[in-house]
């Protein structure tokens, strides 16, 4: 078995789901022809490098272009800011390696095209991390949709929304701000939403959008309380605390047609008081429906037959044989987490990687969803359609 040197820039929360990911690779297939091993991280934060470096054996690197200066590394998983996601995007490419990127690539459109482009001219494996078409339950649904049990598509919905952005003491971050956060919940969360009705029913071909923003201002952080993460939170009642203004949205609802006439919405908010993680979709036909919520993830609901008013609807369980589901558990019922979705992600890299057929999320997709998010500002601002 070949090894794979692989490196991570960022070496957050989602710096190490990758790094995980790519270790428990062998576990879940161990007849892989590439062995992946996580050998460096970039982090500009020294006590972050040092935690991963302790977390994985990892050779620690204070700025990334050090890390890519590094011959060994081969591969690169990048989970910097969405800021940083263009110019280490195209560093990665240029400098021969291969890249596994999150979401949402960028900022804008044109930040996911010159990734895009990056990759294809140096000929590098490119993989985004749209991870939950990896579902095994979405994976199902996406079949149950292609084999017409549901008559023909007439609508469907996907929702994204949650609360960490809620609670009005949340530290003005980068998060926040346009140029370095991007469109905020449209970035963060409908890019995954997007991404999901593409996956299932094709491509977008125009949108109608409005954004709003529910906090317009949030509390600075100072030398003295250093809130860091999605989650931190400040005192809005200390003495002195200073607020500036938040630039980007909070929320997202927008109309979808796609390619095959089909209208969807798509909702997300981040700062949805109440909502942890509800995320979900579903799609109506003319004989039935799917219905798939994140919080349940090995489960689908299912409509189809010839009864049409008064139908039921069953809950069926994920099982070997959706997507990737027999690589981690032997049969039906027994669910799956988050970081399984980002282990199979890896496989799909680490395949692609070594020459191998596989169906994996590509910097194409990025840029697919990046245009609908880009339209979805133009609509709100207009007032008007957006035709991709």
């Amino acid at each position: 078995m070949e090894t794979l040197k692989v490196g991570v820039i960022g070496a957050g929360w989602m710096g190490h789901v990758h790094a995980r990911a790519y270790q428990r690779l062998p576990q879940h297939w161990p007849d892989l022809a590439v062995r992946p091993e996580v050998a460096a991280v970039a982090d500009s934060s020294a006590a972050a490098g040092e935690a991963f470096s302790r977390a994985h054996g990892a050779t620690a690197y204070a700025d990334w272009h050090d890390l890519l200066a590094d011959p060994d590394v081969a591969a690169v998983s990048v989970t910097a800011p969405n800021f940083l996601h263009r110019e280490i995007g195209v560093a990665v490419a240029e400098a021969g390696k291969h890249l596994w990127i999150e979401k949402p690539v960028g900022l804008t459109v044109a930040d996911a095209a010159a990734v895009r482009d990056a990759v294809h001219a140096s000929g590098v494996v490119g993989c985004v991390g749209f991870n939950y078409r990896h579902v095994p339950a979405v994976a199902r649904a996406r079949r149950v949709v292609e084999s017409g049990a549901l008559g023909v598509p007439t609508h469907a919905r996907v929702q994204l929304l949650t609360d960490y952005a809620a609670h009005p003491g949340s530290p003005l971050s980068w998060r926040y701000a346009v140029d370095r956060g991007g469109h905020g919940a449209l970035g963060d969360l409908a890019s995954h939403g997007v991404d999901l009705l593409r996956f299932v029913l094709g491509d977008v071909t125009g949108v109608m959008a409005q954004t709003a923003i529910h906090i317009p201002k949030r509390p600075v952080a100072d030398s003295s309380n250093q809130a860091q993460g999605h989650y931190a939170v400040l005192d809005v009642d200390e003495p002195g605390l200073s607020f500036g203004e938040v630039e980007n949205e909070d929320y997202v609802v927008a109309i979808l047609r796609m390619a095959s006439g089909v209208l969807s919405v798509c909702e997300a908010d981040r700062a949805a008081v109440g909502e942890q993680n509800n995320y979900a979709f579903e799609v109506h036909g003319t004989k039935g429906l799917v219905r798939w919520d994140f919080r349940r993830p090995g489960e689908l609901q299912v409509s189809a037959g010839d009864h049409y008013a008064g139908q039921p609807t069953s809950t069926v369980f994920s099982e070997p044989g959706d997507g990737e589901y027999a690589a981690f558990q032997p049969g039906a019922g027994i669910a799956m987490g988050y970081d399984d979705t980002k282990v199979v992600e890896a496989r799909g890299f680490v395949r692609a990687i070594a020459g191998e057929a596989t169906e994996l999320a590509t910097l194409d997709d990025a840029v697919a969803a990046a245009a609908v998010l880009d339209a979805m500002v133009a609509s709100h601002e207009s007032g008007e359609w957006v035709q991709l």
